[in-house]
């Protein structure tokens, strides 16, 4: 079978395409024929060496911890009605024809959900609705989310709206800013200006009760001078490291400050029940990714040099092939859904 393989830690050249053996489910696990593989930017941190205290890597490996495909054979102990299911993997090796998975890392894609939409949410929804659940965003609220034009960005944003917030989105180009105000935003910034903090109180008179930091790093850390007195900060950003606000500075002006990257996984059923929701609503057209990219297996190293690059509206996904994306419906496919703007890749940091 066709697989990416990262022989050394590097950068995007070391995302090798080689011919792997066919994999064999071992007691308990089933083989998936994927059909898309989620790319996140978290795997371009891990592809350079990265976090291996918290995501330890053994060389070689294929990368990838994501996307969705049918299953094609099952283990000793597993359901064989599982077999021919559209289901979405959260597991590794998922940049490859084939990934061999745990029974508890799948779950199926509901009727009229595209395979390529499931893929999209694999990750993105479920930090979406995860953060949207703690930050609670209420009627009337300003909300700022940052990287607002990236997979998970772009799905606060919606969920935001959809809750009666007011958001004001910053992004780091104008496609990405009309991106984010055709998903609803009130107010857009661009957070490549030194003064765009600044700029956020004045839009929301005073600062935001709520913040989603997707950019990290020292963008990040400096998201919490928009935040008001006593108003709420999430972090999930790691295109430039994880943020690190002054805490006694926060607890000075009564911020809440929550940052549960650091605090390693989280817990699988925890995972699982807000991934079971996100493909509910997607289901039923409440929860729709802006997929703005896709490349081929082969092309993995493009799509990474896309995120590095920032240049990046919506989600990235590599097309592997397989199962025919039987659902139908356009929501999630390329080219065909809302808002999509067109550039090429995901980022962490829009």
């Amino acid at each position: 079978m066709r697989a990416i393989q990262v022989a050394s830690f590097g950068g995007p050249e070391v995302l090798t395409p080689v011919e792997m053996p066919e994999p064999v489910p071992g007691p308990g696990q089933l083989v998936v024929g994927m059909v898309a593989a989620d790319v996140i930017f978290l795997d371009t941190l891990l592809r350079s060496g990265w976090g291996r205290e918290l995501f330890p890597r053994t060389l070689p490996y294929v990368p990838g911890s994501g996307g969705a495909g049918e299953v094609l054979a099952v283990g000793a102990g597993v359901d064989p009605g599982w077999r021919g299911r559209r289901v979405v993997v959260r597991g590794d090796g998922t940049y490859a024809e084939q990934a061999v998975v745990r029974e508890e890392d799948v779950l199926p894609v509901p009727d009229g959900l595209s395979t390529t939409a499931a893929a999209a949410l694999v990750h993105d929804g479920v930090t979406a609705l995860g953060f949207h659940r703690v930050g609670a965003p209420g009627p009337g609220e300003w909300v700022l989310v940052t990287s607002a034009a990236g997979g998970a960005g772009t799905l606060l944003v919606r969920l935001a709206v959809e809750a009666g917030a007011r958001v004001v989105a910053a992004a780091s180009s104008e496609a990405k800013r009309a991106l984010a105000r055709d998903l609803g935003a009130d107010a857009v910034v661009d957070y490549t200006r030194a003064d765009w903090t600044d700029r956020v109180r004045e839009a929301t008179g005073g600062g935001a009760a709520l913040a989603y930091d997707g950019a990290g790093g020292a963008l990040g850390t400096r998201t919490v001078d928009a935040v008001a007195d006593g108003g709420r900060y999430l972090t999930y950003g790691t295109a430039d490291g994880f943020a690190a606000p002054d805490g006694e500075e926060a607890a000075r002006r009564g911020i809440r400050l929550h940052a549960p990257l650091k605090d390693g996984p989280p817990e699988q059923a925890d995972v699982r029940a807000l991934l079971g929701l996100a493909l509910a609503r997607a289901a039923e057209g409440r929860l729709r990714p802006v997929i703005g990219a896709v490349h081929p297996l082969e092309r993995a190293s493009d799509a990474h040099r896309a995120l590095a690059a920032r240049a990046v509206v919506g989600k990235s996904l590599l097309l592997v092939g397989g199962a025919e994306d039987r659902a139908g419906g356009a929501e999630g496919r390329p080219g065909a859904e809302e808002g999509r703007a067109g550039a090429d890749g995901d980022g962490g940091r829009e």
